[in-house]
């Protein structure tokens, strides 16, 4: 992984690696699966990466692509990420015969899953495509249940209705008990997987925290921080996070493909959390600084927690997989429930009425109590809903 470059520093202090940050800081553990299994997994196999031009994405692309995969489509909103990734695997992979397809477009549009499955039948789904920021989604709910709640529900339906042998869904630790809209939305995701088991594909999700160097996360932005001379912004003197390097975060997602053998959700059976404040701190150092720069404490905004879980209070670890992963037991509805909140939920996003979009929220997340900033928006007092 290249190192990130600090601009406005000496020449001896520019390269700051990433992987010799999360070699000092994370658990040597969460290997990948023998190569071996990865490739007998997706050899000759379509397979399909939702968000396949982000961080994630397109680093588990590459991955699969090694496995030699009769086909790989790629799905992205984005042209030029679709573009970079599509780039570069057909020239790192010039002398395979292996069909790399880029497919520019929306994850909630039905007509495109359809016609995208119906042409090249993938039989692996791996979903990545998401709204992934806690605060952007305080400010675009809509948009955040648009993409991550309803966008899932329409792919994974469209997986069973062609007969995908497996979905995977990467999740995220802020599923567990979330606090934020975004939290919400994921779990949402969550529910539709459990809710849908058994009805042909395999639907699987593991969730994993913030991932080392990624694209809008808190190291980008210290090293900016730190290169224009501070402060460097910290919500919270005793906030932490889980921290996974890329290469981690990859192997949790072949691993739960290839090691997992049954639907359900899955967590590392190793992590730790990382105090944000003690990272920053090691940054500064690195890039030879001292005192000189400052950490400024902001206050944790709307929807943030303090500390994040992987667990929620209502879900109970379940047994060790292959090392790597655990699995966890966590309640869910039926599916005539959840079809039914679905239809709720995407009506209230059509008619853009947050009152109603959170009270269906509410209802199948009840864990979930929305921030004092989307109350506010709503210009109603906020009534904890009956269950479903």
């Amino acid at each position: 992984m290249p190192a990130f470059v600090v601009t406005g520093l000496p020449v001896s202090e520019k390269h700051i690696s990433v992987d010799d940050l999360a070699a000092d800081w994370l658990p040597q553990s969460g290997e990948w699966p023998a190569a071996t299994l990865v490739r007998s997994h997706h050899q000759g196999k379509s397979v399909l990466v939702t968000g396949a031009g982000g961080w994630i994405g397109s680093s588990l692309a590459k991955a699969i692509a090694q496995a030699a995969p009769h086909r790989l489509i790629l799905l992205d909103h984005s042209e030029h990420d679709l573009s970079q990734i599509y780039r570069a695997l057909v020239e790192e992979n010039s002398s395979t015969k292996s069909a790399f397809v880029p497919a520019p477009g929306d994850i909630g549009d039905e007509r495109l899953l359809h016609a995208l499955f119906h042409r090249y039948k993938p039989t692996i789904i791996y979903h990545l495509a998401a709204m992934k920021h806690v605060s952007l989604a305080e400010c675009n709910p809509f948009a955040a249940i648009r993409n991550n709640a309803i966008g899932t529900y329409r792919l994974v339906l469209t997986a069973l209705e062609h007969g995908a042998a497996e979905l995977i869904l990467v999740s995220t630790d802020k599923a567990a008990s979330p606090h934020s809209l975004m939290g919400a939305s994921k779990r949402v995701a969550e529910l539709i997987l459990l809710s849908l088991r058994g009805e042909g594909t395999i639907l699987k999700a593991v969730r994993f925290g913030n991932v080392f160097g990624s694209r809008g996360s808190a190291i980008p932005l210290f090293l900016r921080q730190i290169s224009q001379g501070g402060p460097v912004t910290i919500t919270h003197p005793e906030a932490s996070r889980y921290f996974f390097s890329l290469h981690q975060a990859i192997g949790l997602v072949l691993s739960t493909a290839c090691i997992a053998q049954s639907g359900g959700i899955f967590i590392p059976a190793s992590a730790r959390q990382i105090r944000i404040r003690e990272l920053a701190e090691c940054l500064i150092r690195r890039a030879g600084h001292g005192a000189e720069i400052p950490l400024r404490f902001t206050g944790l905004q709307s929807g943030e927690k303090l500390n994040e879980d992987l667990i929620s209070c209502c879900e109970i670890a379940g047994a060790l997989i292959g090392g790597a992963l655990r699995s966890v037991n966590s309640p869910h509805m039926s599916a005539m429930i959840l079809h039914r909140a679905m239809t709720q939920l995407e009506h209230s996003v059509e008619q853009f009425d947050l009152t109603s979009m959170l009270s269906t929220l509410h209802e199948m997340v009840p864990e979930y109590e929305p921030s004092e900033t989307l109350l506010a928006s709503t210009g109603t007092q906020w009534r904890s809903p009956e269950v479903i």
